[in-house]
């Protein structure tokens, strides 16, 4: 019997998650704000409407009738889109608002850790007094991280030292229209992600991921919601080890035991640090673009997963390929700061499927095709009657699947060549074997090796 699974949320998280279930048991209807063609190849239905809106959400849950339903983005999630549908009768794969609060409010989520004593917490202090703030950055010995408590698609955060200077930052906090602020030790060292998979108690961990935050090349620019990502065929990334994993995973697993009923995705963001890992935040849903390195290569159907949570069950022992992948993304000129809208976009996704490259094989003789795949994402784009046009955030992402970070990136790069992105803006240098090197060459410093 086939399960009817309502997907929410209209980015390349969710295309993600609409390819995980595609080659399931499972009828597929999604909703967003913005028509995702990507999505709407493979769901039954599509419905464009607002996903903070509750009783919309509702109603076309109840209109498919969806007994599951999925919740991509951390906006439904703050809005208590997770409760409507409970209460509708519909399990939601997704935190209810009360839980969602570990992302949400950042002031929530630190003092959560703190009274919960859940190791990797750093230094920090909650303000509503933004003068007060500004104080205690006077008073302060060493660098702070300036965090807005509620969301701002991971593009609120200032870190005092590293993108601006203290005066910036008091100038920042006083200038901001914030209610609440928090201040937090600055952690140095490298970010991974792991994602976990969470229901009835128990959960289980992907392989990390490193994202890139910043908007251009060699780590410098604004930070954006992402503009790319790898991971490694391994569980750890090539600047970890696996007793760095298995303590962030502890750390993962000493939250979830504190949050008591938690469901879905926790999203935890460390800072690989001299000391260990360290918490930089907390979310409540898969990462993007980290989700599309990670469900790739998820070999458990991802449907039994959701069936198991809603059934009660532990979430099943997660099966993973054991292959490298690298994210791009493509994003409109001018993102994030002032991002050009409205243009069309013209992607020849053939030959991105082509796009495998011929790789020398490790005794360097001659050239042998690469078992690799090259996978497209859309995110934030509208499909028209006319086309498929930009909107103010990420256009769409290419994925390189193979046994390599080296190789995976090179397919990325090859797909992006034969996909037009004319217009857009691409961060090149994501999983190249360079700038790999130098977070494994950081991390030894920071380590003394």
């Amino acid at each position: 019997m086939s399960e009817t699974v309502l997907l929410i949320g209209g980015g390349g998280r969710e295309h993600a998650i609409a390819r995980a279930l595609e080659e399931s048991d499972a009828d597929l209807y999604a909703c967003a704000g913005n028509r995702n063609p990507g999505i709407a190849r493979i769901a039954e239905g599509f419905e464009t409407l607002e996903t903070t809106n509750p009783e919309a959400v509702v109603e076309y849950a109840a209109d498919v009738d969806a007994g599951i339903a999925v919740i991509g983005p951390e906006s439904p999630l703050e809005a208590g889109v997770a409760d409507a549908l409970e209460e509708a009768g519909v399990y939601a794969f997704g935190p209810k608002e009360a839980d969602a609060r570990i992302e949400t409010d950042k002031a929530f989520q630190r003092r959560f850790m703190r009274e919960n004593d859940v190791p990797g917490c750093p230094d920090f202090e909650t303000f509503d007094d933004m003068e007060a703030a500004c104080d205690y950055i006077d008073e302060y010995d060493g660098d702070l991280a300036i965090k807005p408590a509620g969301l701002t698609g991971g593009k609120g955060v200032k870190v005092i030292g590293d993108q601006v200077t203290a005066e910036e930052g008091k100038a920042y906090i006083r200038e901001s229209d914030y209610d609440r602020i928090v201040l937090e030790e600055r952690l140095i060292g490298e970010e991974f992600t792991i994602q976990a998979f969470v229901a009835n108690d128990t959960l289980e961990t992907a392989p990390a991921v490193q994202d890139h935050k910043r908007a251009y090349e060699g780590d410098e620019g604004p930070n954006t919601g992402g503009m790319g990502s790898y991971s490694d065929a391994t569980t750890h990334l090539p600047f970890m080890t696996e007793n760095d994993y298995e303590e962030a995973v502890s750390i993962m697993e000493a939250t979830v035991d504190a949050l008591e009923d938690y469901r879905g995705i926790l999203y935890g963001q460390f800072m690989l640090t001299a000391a260990g890992p360290k918490v930089v935040e907390f979310n409540a849903r898969f990462g993007d673009p980290e989700a599309m390195n990670t469900l790739p290569v998820l070999e458990t159907d991802f449907l039994d997963v959701l069936t198991a949570a809603r059934d009660g069950d532990p979430v099943p022992e997660l099966e993973f390929a054991g292959r490298a992948t690298v994210c791009k993304y493509a994003v409109p000129a001018g993102y994030p700061t002032d991002p050009e809208a409205g243009a069309k976009v013209q992607v020849d996704e053939e030959s991105v499927a082509r796009a495998v490259r011929a790789t020398q094989d490790s005794s360097g003789d001659e050239p042998r095709e690469s078992a690799g795949d090259a996978l497209l994402y859309y995110a934030s784009v509208d499909e028209r009657e006319d086309g498929i046009y930009t909107t103010t955030s990420r256009a769409f992402a290419v994925v390189g699947v193979a046994d390599s970070i080296t190789d995976a990136e090179t397919i990325a790069e090859d797909a992006l060549e034969v996909a037009g992105d004319e217009g857009l803006h691409v961060r090149h240098d994501i999983g190249k074997p360079d700038l790999v090197q130098r977070r494994i060459d950081h991390v030894n410093d920071l380590r003394g090796e």
